[in-house]
């Protein structure tokens, strides 16, 4: 066992490697999830399930504190560990997925959420994620001497099942971001321009033939047009952020949060819009563009291709969630139950974020001779 002079030694040798700026990015951005839960699902508590005001805050917490959990293991696991427990996690995680439409949850038609006795209400896609970022760029970083298109192949077949299995939850979003996420990942692998613009028009053209001629992709047609006949709760949130104005309405005096199911998940961005005003969206926005800067600095400093593409990836995960959820709150994109990282309310999305965030805190620390 270790005495307490050990701990210290591995807890020193820790915060001495991980780059701090991103570490206290990551913490304040969760901090702000936990203070905007607070204001925004008080009264939900108290009104829907007549209990204290500090249901969801509390609940809040505890995901936050097993986050951090968890993005302190997986940044402090050696890059060896690393890659060697991601891939046996991956494939762990595409287990869960596949149980989804056997065993899993069903809540308004989509069935994305596995209920089991240890994991209750879990969203296995939010696992998936991180480790399909680390498991695409093993493949495509590959020192094997095969050509690159194999490469390029092999990795489309890793999402391809995933992605399937997405579209029958179904789950627009989702599938959207493991397949902009590959796209990325093959673009800086260094793929050829006309190569990857045919084939990007080749799946273009193919999606939306499921999407508008396959009945069983119906859902995903629905959603996309309900962009141009907007429903409930696109058209509150879209009220809500043009009723905060520029500066809000002030904390607890919002009605988004009360009129809207799932505000605190799906349209926290109108929320705190409402209550805090766009100025407060706009600093958040900036504050996610200086992590990001933050994380390509990094990048632009790393030899090892591996890595390098593992951080693309992850913040690629990151970017693209954020304008996902962004786009929907102000009507650019049609509802997708994206939740904004880092912030929104809901146990699958931090812990997924947190291994996201452990993931790229062990890959930009200081490396040691």
């Amino acid at each position: 066992m270790l005495n307490n002079n050990s701990f210290y030694k591995l807890y020193y040798a820790w915060w001495k490697n991980i780059d701090k700026t991103i570490f206290l990015l990551i913490i304040f951005l969760f901090s702000l999830g936990l203070f905007f839960s607070l204001v925004s699902t008080s009264l939900i508590a108290s009104d829907n399930l007549e209990t204290n005001n500090y249901f969801f805050f509390f609940r809040h917490l505890s995901y936050i504190l097993l986050g951090i959990i968890i993005l302190i293991f997986f940044s402090a696991l050696s890059e060896y560990n690393l890659f060697r427990l991601s891939i046996f996690l991956f494939f762990v995680s595409i287990i869960f997925l596949f149980l989804v439409p056997v065993i899993g949850t069903e809540v308004k038609g989509s069935k994305r959420w596995l209920d089991l006795f240890f994991l209750p209400r879990f969203q296995p896609i939010e696992l998936v994620k991180p480790f399909t970022i680390i498991f695409l760029s093993v493949i495509l970083s590959s020192e094997k001497n095969v050509k690159i298109y194999y490469k390029y192949f092999v990795s489309f077949i890793v999402i391809v099942p995933i992605s399937f299995l997405l579209m029958i939850q179904p789950d627009i979003g989702q599938t959207l971001l493991i397949f902009i996420s590959w796209l990325t990942l093959i673009f800086v692998s260094g793929i050829s321009i006309l190569v990857f613009l045919t084939f990007f028009s080749v799946s273009l053209i193919s999606l939306f033939y499921m999407v508008f001629f396959i009945p069983k992709f119906d859902y995903i047609r629905n959603r996309i047009m309900s962009f141009f006949n907007p429903n409930f709760q696109s058209e509150k949130a879209t009220d809500a952020i043009v009723s905060g104005g520029f500066f809000g309405k002030g904390i607890g005096e919002g009605t988004l949060k009360n009129r809207v199911p799932e505000a605190h998940t799906d349209y926290i961005v109108s929320v705190i819009s409402e209550e805090f005003g766009v100025v407060v969206i706009i600093l958040l926005l900036i504050l996610f563009l200086f992590f990001i800067y933050s994380v390509f600095k990094k990048i632009y400093l790393e030899n090892n291709e591996k890595i390098k593409l593992v951080l693309a990836g992850s913040i690629t995960l990151i970017i693209s969630q954020v304008l996902i959820h962004l786009g929907v709150n102000i009507r650019l994109f049609p509802t997708t139950g994206m939740t904004l990282p880092f912030l929104s309310y809901g146990g699958s999305s931090i812990v997924g974020v947190s291994i996201l965030s452990g993931i790229i805190l062990n890959l930009t620390k200081r490396k040691v001779n």
